[in-house]
């Protein structure tokens, strides 16, 4: 494998689990009553926090957590717990209120009012919505496979991760023209079927998160399902 190819393997295996686009929904439902420069702004921010992490992951790999003494399957399993709060509140219709409660102060709108919605929505929408245990995960496993191509690997890997946050931040600045096409009844739908898949996706991380550390007491197929028809 030349760096052409890890550079295109590495874009679609982040892009296919960040999901930029998939998660416009979830940010328009995020920041609902925002204005359209104050959501922009939101999505700056969030791009930024997706680039700084996961360049910080790109250079530290396993070693951060290894310095905590966790695994990568508790961090999974953490992960999994979060996200399952998440889809809860997602599908009891709490989620947009859960981010509503940021805007209240006494700036309401401006760099104020976009700062205190990006702090509420770094956990859990930035992290592990956008960046989980698979991101992080592939990121590691790639950033090993780049020390083969020297310093070529780790510009290649660098700007992998910065076209990541820019097509994130891109994603999300076409978010006010989705919600006027689908509406609030729309939007409400298809947050709460979200919800409930990201409840479904968050069990699945912890049962995967416990097979990878017992193995043998969870079967292969419960962990991974549809391994064997990819």
């Amino acid at each position: 494998m030349d760096s052409q190819d890890f550079a295109v393997n590495f874009f679609v295996a982040l892009f296919a689990l960040i999901d930029p686009i998939g998660n416009v929904p979830l940010f328009a439902a995020a920041t609902a009553g925002v204005k359209n420069k104050d959501s922009r702004l939101i999505a700056v921010f969030i791009s930024l926090f997706v680039l700084g992490f996961l360049t910080f992951f790109y250079f530290t790999g396993l070693s951060l957590l290894a310095f905590f003494g966790i695994s990568l399957p508790a961090f999974r399993i953490a992960g999994g717990i979060i996200l399952f709060l998440l889809g809860l509140e997602m599908a009891r219709d709490d989620f947009t209120a859960t981010f509503a409660a940021a805007a209240e102060g006494p700036e309401t709108e401006g760099r104020g009012n976009a700062k205190r919605r990006f702090e509420r929505m770094i956990v859990p929408f930035a992290m592990p919505l956008l960046i989980g245990p698979g991101a992080i995960s592939t990121v590691i496993i790639y950033a090993s496979e780049a020390k083969a191509f020297g310093l070529q690997g780790v510009a290649v890997g660098l700007s992998v991760i910065a076209a990541i946050s820019l097509t994130t931040m891109l994603s999300f600045w076409a978010s006010p023209l989705i919600s006027r096409i689908m509406g609030k009844i729309g939007l409400t739908i298809v947050v709460r079927v979200l919800g409930l898949i990201l409840c479904a996706m968050a069990v699945q991380f912890v049962i995967a998160g416990v097979a990878d550390s017992t193995r043998g007491v969870i079967t292969h197929d419960a962990a991974a399902p549809y391994e064997d028809a990819r």
